[in-house]
């Protein structure tokens, strides 16, 4: 086998798929004035969360926020919590700047990165109340689950992460993918169901409901959350 076939067979998960990044106006507006101000880059090392939040309650981090509505909310919801957003889309990016200017919003920081890499390089370990990753590329073909973010590594990496008694929640709206995520991470050490084994979660109050979200619910689409405790 060839160096190059090696790479490609050795390949880590990745966290995120292309699949096109042209911005509006406003997007590449909002990227242009206020990215080099709200924007995080991994090569910058582990974040001060002092330093970036002030004084803060909790820090939360969200791995995939789209177009960053939701992520928005929260943080106008709570000001007194750090959030960190995870996004490689600049298209998402420059419309949660966009938000952020509007809203005036202090207590969210950015980056434009694989996920994998802001864990590795700038999430200090045992600091995070709550992970985030909601409705993830659920690879709905069998020959794709493979590639599905959430695997016993990943949950593990995830766990390093967290405090002890700080939670790790998944939604998604593909029930097979939901069932995945169920089967590893009750599996995955150090790690409890809030909800009792084997039981998905209500929404807590705390997840903004998406556009994306309502219209697949008046289509008769279900939607599952899944928040696992980390113990130990």
């Amino acid at each position: 086998m060839s160096d190059s076939e090696t790479k490609r067979h050795h390949r880590p998960i990745r966290s995120f798929v292309i699949r096109g990044a042209r911005m509006t106006l406003r997007q590449q507006k909002g990227w242009d004035l206020l990215w080099p101000k709200q924007g995080c880059a991994v090569e910058n090392g582990m974040l001060n969360y002092d330093e970036r939040f002030g004084e803060h309650s909790e820090v939360v981090l969200e791995i995939g926020f789209g177009m960053g509505d939701s992520l928005a909310e929260m943080a106008a919801n709570n000001p007194d919590t750090g959030f960190i957003g995870v996004e490689v889309h600049r298209p998402g990016v420059g419309a949660i700047l966009c938000a952020m200017d509007e809203m005036s919003l202090d207590n969210i920081c950015l980056f434009c990165e694989d996920a994998n890499d802001v864990l590795a390089h700038c999430i200090p370990d045992a600091s995070l109340d709550r992970v985030q990753l909601y409705f993830p590329d659920p690879w709905h073909k069998a020959r794709h689950h493979k590639r599905r973010l959430v695997q016993p590594e990943f949950a593990q990496k995830i766990r390093q992460k967290l405090k002890v008694g700080g939670t790790f929640h998944m939604a998604t709206d593909w029930e097979n993918y939901a069932e995945h995520m169920m089967e590893v991470m009750s599996a995955a050490e150090g790690y409890e169901n809030i909800s009792g084994d084997g039981q998905y979660t209500p929404r807590p109050d705390y997840r903004p409901t998406t556009k994306f979200e309502r219209r697949g619910e008046r289509l008769g689409h279900g939607v599952w959350d899944l928040i696992f405790k980390r113990t130990s």
